[in-house]
C-alpha cells in the first residue's frame, strides 16, 4: 500500500462508486491521471474492501462494487420479473458461452432446431452478448461472444470458471435438457474457442 498514490485511490474508489454499470480497466485508465498504477490501485482496493459489507469484483476486464455474499441474503427483496428468459434463450446463451465465438448457424445446428432472429435479439439487448467478428467462410458470418456484464450478472469472474460437464450433470442440467447435452462442455477449453479464424469486427474485437 505505501506504493500506491492515495489520490489515485481516492479518484479510482469515487469513480467505481459512482458507476452504475461496471467499469473497463480501459476506461478507469482514461479517467484517471496519465502514470496511475491502474492494476495495482484496483488489487490494492479490493484488498481494502475485502472485509466490507461491498466488495470490489472482477468481471473479465471490468470492475465494479458488490454487495457482500454473506449479507446479501438479509438485503434480498423478492420481486416479480417481468420478461422471464424463453428455454431457447438460456440455451442459446450457453451454447455462445461454451463455444464463443460462434455463428447463428453453429448455434442452430447444436440445438438442432432454427433460431428466430428475436432470440439473439433479446440477448444482445441484455447485454450478455455482442458481436465478436466475421468467420473467413462464405458469407462471412457474424460470430457471437458473451459480454463482461454476463460474467457480471452471473457472478463470474472470467469464463474458466463456467461448470463444467460434472456440475451440470450433479444440476442435472445435462440429464433434463438435451439441448445442453450435446455441448460437450468441458471436451475443449473455453480459451481454445478464440482460435476460429474468425475476423474482428474492429480493431478492438
Amino acid at each position: 500500500m505505501s506504493d500506491i498514490d492515495p489520490v489515485h485511490m481516492r479518484m479510482l474508489e469515487a469513480l467505481l462508486f459512482a458507476s452504475t454499470e461496471p467499469i473497463t480497466e480501459r476506461a478507469i485508465a482514461e479517467r484517471l491521471p496519465d502514470g496511475a498504477d491502474i492494476p495495482a490501485l484496483l488489487v490494492a482496493l479490493q484488498s481494502h474492501y475485502a472485509d466490507r459489507g461491498v466488495n470490489l469484483l472482477r468481471a473479465g476486464s471490468s470492475w465494479a462494487f458488490r454487495t457482500a455474499p454473506d449479507v446479501a441474503a438479509a438485503l434480498t427483496r423478492q420481486t416479480e420479473v417481468a420478461r422471464k428468459l424463453s428455454r431457447a434463450a438460456v440455451e442459446t446463451l450457453a451454447i455462445v458461452a461454451y463455444h464463443q465465438p460462434i455463428t447463428r448457424a453453429e448455434i442452430e445446428e447444436i440445438r438442432g432446431v432454427g433460431l428466430s432472429k428475436g432470440t439473439l435479439d433479446l440477448l444482445f439487448e441484455q447485454g450478455w452478448i455482442r458481436p465478436k467478428g466475421r468467420r473467413r467462410t462464405p458469407g462471412r458470418p457474424v460470430t457471437w461472444g458473451t459480454t463482461d456484464a454476463f460474467l457480471d450478472h452471473f457472478g463470474i469472474e472470467s469464463l474458466g470458471d463456467l461448470p463444467g460437464a460434472d456440475e451440470l450433470k450433479a444440476a442435472g442440467l445435462l440429464d433434463t435438457c438435451p439441448a445442453i447435452q450435446a455441448y460437450r462442455v468441458g471436451d475443449v477449453p473455453v480459451a481454445e474457442a478464440s482460435e476460429d479464424g474468425a475476423e474482428p469486427l474492429n480493431p478492438d474485437g
